[in-house]
């Protein structure tokens, strides 16, 4: 097994989910194949890679629902890697993203956490 293909993150609304992570993040929409019955298979990843992407699924029922936003218990959970910190970071910024604190420059790279749309917390990190 040479990889994790996808990931789940389950959201509320494709279009405004694809929006964030294609406008402010600068995904790439891989793929977004209606299914029939209401739901979509949207998958986005960084642009320019071929590693793990997103799968943006929407929430079908009120349990799923209330995970919207809170999916890793309000740890940081996923870990978005840069080759040029202060650019993304401030390209980021401008897009309306929210970070949550300064950036940071510790022994392992430098890093800030940010949040998506929906309250996930991630790290956009330059490794060191």
């Amino acid at each position: 097994m040479p990889h994790i293909a996808l990931v789940t993150l389950v959201v509320r609304d494709y279009d405004e989910a694809l929006s964030f992570y294609t406008g402010a993040l600068g995904f790439e929409l891989v793929e977004d194949t209606d299914r029939g019955d209401g739901s979509r298979w949207v998958v986005v990843r960084p642009r320019g890679t071929e590693g793990t992407g997103l799968l943006l699924a929407r929430a079908k029922d009120e349990a799923q629902a209330a995970s919207v936003g809170a999916q890793t218990g309000g740890r940081v959970g996923f870990f978005l890697h840069t080759e040029d910190f202060e650019s993304d970071h401030a390209r980021m910024t401008a897009a309306g993203v929210r970070f949550l604190e300064e950036p940071r420059h510790e022994v392992y790279g430098s890093v800030a956490v940010f949040e998506d749309l929906y309250g996930n917390r991630w790290d956009l990190l330059q490794p060191a």
